[in-house]
């Protein structure tokens, strides 16, 4: 019998669990409880701010404040330079720290101190925002709100008194707001002088701290006083208006304003060394202020020539006449490969007296190092006549460019409301060809068409041509076409060649009378040319 009741339970269980499974699907499908509303659906602009922050608890600063600006572009770049940007932030933090920890390793007798591992892991900061300040001073001002979960590995290891331990940081987490200014805005790259940064708000930092396998920020009590520590150092240091500033450059450098033209004249060289293995020498001079940044110049070659004559002038701009000097190089021009340097030397500016012409005649050397044994050996001489002539009060801006000229009156006959265009090809540097270089430049501006003549078997020519296109109306919204084309020999097998090309835009030659200035070639390595575009009205 018992075994008989216990198989009749087992049925009688079963049966029941289905019974109500069936009747509690019937109930729950048929029949709908009474006190449910429909959702009351609004807009979210409807909504206040505290609803938004309940529905969305991490709004980014660009919602919430209008006058922070979206920057995902930023956040996209961070993200795909981020593993980069992690080994060079590293390594100027290695940099920065090792004098530190070198004086405080002596000052508490600590043996050593070193980083064990040293990443930022691979989660990179985001900006949730940035605002832009605008005003009057020569000043860049951004406050980017940055947000970083990160999963860094710091490592550090502290060796003393013959003891070690371990110290590693982990799952770092910065919340702040900085305020970072690039002042003063100089013209001279990067074009900022300092970086400073300060603190808007206290942050808020977050991190693990593992001190020989145990995680310290797990004692009660510790992670809230740590905190506070944190936020009331880095506050006192940084927060706003204490500031943190990197130089970058000497702002009194950046902003010298020219003080003078050195007038140069390059005549001639003696006895220079063979540099051509069945020849003599094709030489050319360069020259160049130091600390200037501008390129260098040029005079033409002489080809086949150890003791050339040039007399050939040129002017310079002075910014320091107590610290820059003048750098001339001798190369020997190749047709093919790169120009040999036959011997420099250098003239500073301080030994100068103004308003006086002084010729000097220079050894010259492989370089400028006196303790070189090998400035011993004879390389030539170079003679030039140097001026220096400083600026006197009531110069105007036309007497402080370089090269700099007047603007002539357009001649008679020139149209009421229009002007003359003229078009000045000085010289062109490290022109290229494959086959021959031969090079001259073809101007064409409305379609109307001028070429300069051709010079034989010169990267560096100078052709001093000036050409003029009438103009009906100023041409603001035009453009000059600039083609360096070298011409093959009248022998020769190869058809001619595009040396580079520019367009030159004409609005700011409207507007300023004269510019004259050297252009980048497109599709051209390295070569440059030199244009000088003149305005001329009746």
């Amino acid at each position: 019998m018992g075994f008989f009741s216990s198989i009749l339970s087992f049925f009688g269980f079963g049966i029941g669990i289905t019974i109500g499974i069936v009747i509690g699907y019937y109930l729950f499908i048929y029949f709908q409880p009474t006190d449910v509303k429909d959702p009351n659906i609004r807009p979210l602009v409807e909504l206040d701010s505290k609803t938004l922050e309940q529905i969305l608890p991490e709004i980014p600063n660009w919602v919430k404040n209008p006058d922070f600006d979206r920057i995902d572009w930023l956040n996209k770049f961070i993200e795909h330079m981020w593993p980069y940007l992690d080994k060079a932030i590293c390594k100027t933090a290695k940099e920065i720290a090792k004098p530190i920890i070198a004086e405080n390793t002596a000052k508490y007798k600590i043996d050593s101190v070193e980083f064990e591992t040293l990443t930022l892991g691979s989660l990179p900061p985001t900006f949730q925002g940035m605002k832009v300040y605008i005003t009057d001073e020569k000043e860049l001002i951004m406050e980017p709100s940055v947000k970083w979960a990160g999963n860094p590995n710091i490592t550090v290891v502290v060796k003393a008194y013959g003891l070690k331990a371990t110290a590693q940081v982990i799952d770092l987490q910065v919340f702040a707001l900085p305020r970072i200014t690039l002042k003063p805005l100089v013209p001279s790259f990067p074009c900022f002088a300092k970086i400073v940064v300060s603190l808007m708000d206290k942050p808020h930092v977050d991190f693990g701290l593992k001190l020989l396998g145990a995680d310290l920020m797990a004692i009660p009590g510790l992670y809230r006083v740590v905190q506070e520590i944190i936020k009331t150092q880095v506050a006192r240091m940084y927060l706003w208006p204490k500031v943190l500033e990197v130089p970058i450059m000497d702002p009194s450098k950046a902003m010298k304003k020219p003080v003078g033209i050195l007038h140069v004249k390059v005549v001639q060289a003696f006895k220079l060394k063979k540099k051509d293995f069945m020849g003599k020498s094709d030489p050319y001079v360069k020259l160049k202020l130091t600390e200037d940044g501008m390129p260098s110049k040029k005079t033409t070659v002489k080809r086949n020539n150890l003791n050339p004559e040039w007399n050939e002038d040129f002017k310079l701009i002075v910014k320091d006449p107590e610290s820059q000097a003048l750098e001339l190089i001798v190369y020997d021009w190749e047709q093919v490969g790169k120009h040999d340097k036959i011997g420099m030397n250098v003239i500073p500016l301080k030994d100068l007296t103004p308003e006086e012409t002084k010729s000097l005649t220079l050894d010259l050397l492989k370089n400028m190092d006196s303790n070189d044994p090998t400035n011993e050996k004879m390389r030539g001489q170079l003679v030039v006549e140097v001026t220096y002539r400083p600026f006197k009060e009531g110069d105007t801006d036309e007497d402080m460019s370089d090269d700099s000229a007047t603007v002539d009156k357009a001649p008679e006959g020139t149209p009421a409301g229009g002007g003359l265009l003229v078009v000045i090809v000085h010289e062109a540097q490290d022109l290229e060809g494959k086959h021959h270089t031969n090079p001259f430049v073809r101007l064409l501006f409305k379609g109307e068409e001028k070429k300069t003549k051709h010079i034989k078997k010169n990267r560096d020519p100078r052709w001093e041509e000036e050409f003029q296109f009438m103009c009906e109306e100023p041409p603001i919204h035009d453009k000059l076409h600039v083609e360096v084309i070298s011409r093959p020999s009248s022998i020769g097998i190869h058809s001619k060649e595009n040396l580079g090309y520019l367009d030159i835009s004409l609005g700011d030659v409207v507007s300023n009378r004269r510019i004259n200035e050297k252009y980048n070639l497109i599709d051209s390595k390295n070569g440059r040319i030199q244009i000088e575009l003149q305005w001329q009205t009746s």
